[in-house]
């Protein structure tokens, strides 16, 4: 007895060594991937932080020996970079809201009222993910030049609500075939009202992946770039992605200005993602659909 004792502590110990070094090597491994995926991020804010002369002069990998902390000074004001940034902010609320109100309606619709063509539906929605945003390009300046919308915000609005609808309702159609039927059918033989069922039952329960929705398509309709240089042409109505633009000159271009230009538009993602991670992660799990 003794012996078997010996040697099942001997087989613990030697698990509890392999689980130990196994343990280590996964931490070291995602360790250098953290490190990979932060460093960008350094050599940015450092080279947001260097005048033309220090990027061309030396090794794109040293440190400013002056940090020129005017150069967002510069971007916010000489770049007009505020504008751009207020406008970046307020089209891609409106675009998100409007895009997960609308999935979240369609998804509703085809998922919890029985009607004959609720799958046809659901195939024309995902038929759009097919779609290149390249071959629509044509078509919608035609479109929105017919309604006079061509350097107007809505145009960007309703080009990302549109393009996203798809994806959104893809997400969002996982989630809705987990929801237990019961609450609602309860609320019905309590005479809820289908929009209260929705507003006030179904919405609030799918809040983990609307967070999941709403981080996708911030970060899609914040970065984007095409419909913005297609549709605006005037100052007032571009974004960052085209506002960088203004510190690119025939003869001189100001990298710095440049770099303090896409940090400033980086923090914000950065600090949504940072906050919704979690969410995001959620969102997706449940969302996902069991065979």
């Amino acid at each position: 007895m003794a012996v078997a004792s010996q040697e099942v502590k001997s087989a613990e110990k030697e698990q509890s060594s392999k689980r130990t070094i196994g343990m280590t090597l996964l931490y070291i491994a995602l360790g250098i991937v953290a490190v990979f995926q932060i460093y960008p991020l350094i050599w940015l804010l450092q080279f947001s932080l260097k005048t033309n002369a220090e990027v061309f002069g030396k090794s794109p990998f040293a440190l400013p020996e002056d940090p020129q902390w005017m150069n967002y000074v510069k971007a916010w004001t000489d770049g007009n970079i505020s504008t751009y940034f207020f406008n970046s902010v307020w089209i891609t609320v409106a675009s998100v809201a409007l895009t997960v109100l609308l999935a979240s309606l369609a998804t509703f619709a085809i998922t919890r009222m029985y009607w004959r063509l609720n799958k046809l539906v659901l195939g024309l929605f995902m038929i759009g993910l097919m779609v290149p945003i390249h071959a629509a390009l044509i078509p919608l300046f035609d479109f929105f030049m017919t309604l006079n919308l061509i350097d107007h915000p809505l145009s960007l609005i309703l080009s990302y609500t549109a393009f996203n609808l798809p994806l959104t309702i893809m997400i969002l159609y996982g989630f809705y075939l987990t929801l237990p039927t019961e609450i609602e059918e309860a609320a019905v033989m309590d005479g809820c009202s289908i929009h209260r069922i929705f507003f006030q039952i179904t919405l609030p329960m799918t809040t983990p992946v609307m967070a999941t929705t709403v981080i996708i398509n911030m970060i899609y309709n914040w970065n984007e770039f095409i419909f913005v240089n297609t549709f605006i042409s005037s100052d007032k109505y571009k974004t960052l992605t085209v506002g960088i633009q203004n510190f690119v000159g025939q003869y001189l271009t100001d990298w710095g200005a440049i770099g303090a230009t896409l940090v400033i538009s980086i923090v914000p993602i950065l600090i949504a993602f940072l906050f919704l991670s979690n969410r995001i992660v959620e969102g997706i799990a449940a969302g996902s659909v069991k065979g």
